[in-house]
């Protein structure tokens, strides 16, 4: 098992969790907070994401966005940030001797950023850019429909972007406001992830991980509401589709084993070379060139998603088989032979995910701050290893014929 270890801040109650990878040279520090993009009100949308390109602009020590990016690229470290429904996340991944120093630089700029009123302005066009860009890939767009045909109106059918004429509004006072009102140091952690014989005191982390500031324990995000799913298309003259397909398992997402099962039961569906639709969709009838199965849990609903690109053409062929497929899998469940080829090769792909120090920060904040959950990347792997033949059944058969379909291609909605 990972050593693992977790103390907290006493300034502002963010936990610090400290977890050692043997055999690795490197140190991610991730530093998120539940403040993603379903805890914005509906005229906020856009702001998390909005946020989390302005703390880059810089903080007190490190006070322009090219002090920041200089003194990164002077450790050698490789600095990012990202922004879900759930969560928002800054992370540097260093060599291991210069943990102070990395540690130094992000808590300062994402814990006590300037947010100054003209790099706003000067981001507001780059922000604007991204959705325009987002806009003009048809792939992109079938995954924004696929979450409005699945949530509709609530925060999770959004975007993460948010719309351009949200940007235009932002204003630096809302902004703050929402920060202070989300990025709670209870509601958020920081991550030293990989080799930490290097590690500043533990005087020297309470005093660089008190830069964020003490804030009260944010509301509740507004649940998931009851599954009411569409059929949504974005009608374009085009030769390719992309197709999107939402289903609503019946999977408690606070069961970590249940969860678990799920993941098994996407990778044997979509998940692989060897699974039904790539073996089926694909190489049988050679209906498109990509298809796939993914399962997602949100901090409260989980969903599994099916996808191709394909000739348009083919589009409706592809679409009721894929169904028929998942028809089969409720009836008859899965062999044997499928759900061990399937768990082998989902653990797998976990271990060689979890040789980065990146991906186990990760793994390990959403495990934190979304379930509240053990945090060692061990029993994840774990988790998968002891899944069972009937648990997958069992969600086999909880996947009701009921689902959100979203396609951007040269179709009606009748079509689905």
């Amino acid at each position: 098992m990972a050593n693992v270890s977790t103390s907290t801040v006493p300034a502002n109650e963010l936990r610090l969790h400290r977890m050692e990878l043997p055999g690795t040279r490197a140190l991610t520090v991730l530093v998120a907070f539940d403040a993603g993009a379903r805890s914005e009100r509906a005229e906020e949308n856009g702001m998390a994401h909005f946020l989390e390109h302005l703390v880059f602009k810089g903080g007190e020590s490190y006070p322009t966005y090219k002090h920041v990016n200089e003194t990164a690229e002077r450790l050698g470290g490789i600095l990012n940030a990202y922004t879900s429904h759930d969560l928002v996340a800054f992370h540097i991944t260093v060599r291991a001797r210069s943990a102070p120093q990395a540690i130094d630089l992000l808590s300062d700029f994402a814990g006590r950023p300037r947010l100054d009123g003209e790099e706003l302005d000067r981001e507001r066009g780059v922000v604007i850019q991204e959705i325009n860009r987002a806009y003009d890939q048809p792939s992109t767009v079938a995954g924004y429909l696929i979450d409005r045909a699945a949530f509709g109106e609530h925060a999770l059918g959004r975007t993460v972007l948010g719309p351009e004429e949200n940007l235009r509004s932002f204003t630096r006072e809302g902004i703050v406001a929402f920060r202070e009102r989300r990025w709670a140091g209870a509601r958020g952690g920081a991550f030293l992830v990989g080799n930490l014989e290097h590690l500043p005191d533990e005087q020297e982390l309470q005093e660089r991980f008190a830069r964020f500031p003490a804030l009260p324990e944010p509301d509740a995000y507004a649940p998931a509401p009851e599954f009411a799913p569409q059929t949504l298309v974005d009608e374009r003259d085009t030769n390719q589709s992309h197709l999107r397909m939402i289903y609503r398992p019946a999977v408690e997402v606070s069961d970590v084993r249940e969860r678990a099962a799920l993941t098994i039961y996407a990778t044997l569906l979509g998940g692989s070379m060897g699974s039904r639709l790539f073996e089926e969709i694909r190489e049988k009838r050679g209906l498109c060139y990509s298809v796939y199965a993914v399962d997602h849990a949100f901090a409260d609903v989980p969903i599994l998603q099916l996808g191709s690109g394909l000739e348009s053409a083919k589009c409706v062929e592809a679409y009721t088989r894929m169904r028929e497929i998942v028809d089969e899998l409720r009836g008859d469940g899965p062999t044997r032979e499928e759900v061990e080829r399937a768990r082998a090769y989902a653990a797998g792909r976990l271990v060689l995910a979890f040789e980065n120090s990146g991906a186990v920060a990760r793994y390990a904040a959403n495990q934190q701050i979304v379930f509240g959950q053990d945090i060692d990347p061990d029993a994840a792997i774990a988790a998968l290893d002891a899944v069972t033949h009937e648990e997958v059944r069992e969600v086999a058969a909880g996947v009701a014929d009921n689902l959100a379909v979203a396609c951007v291609g040269p179709h009606a909605a009748g079509e689905f």
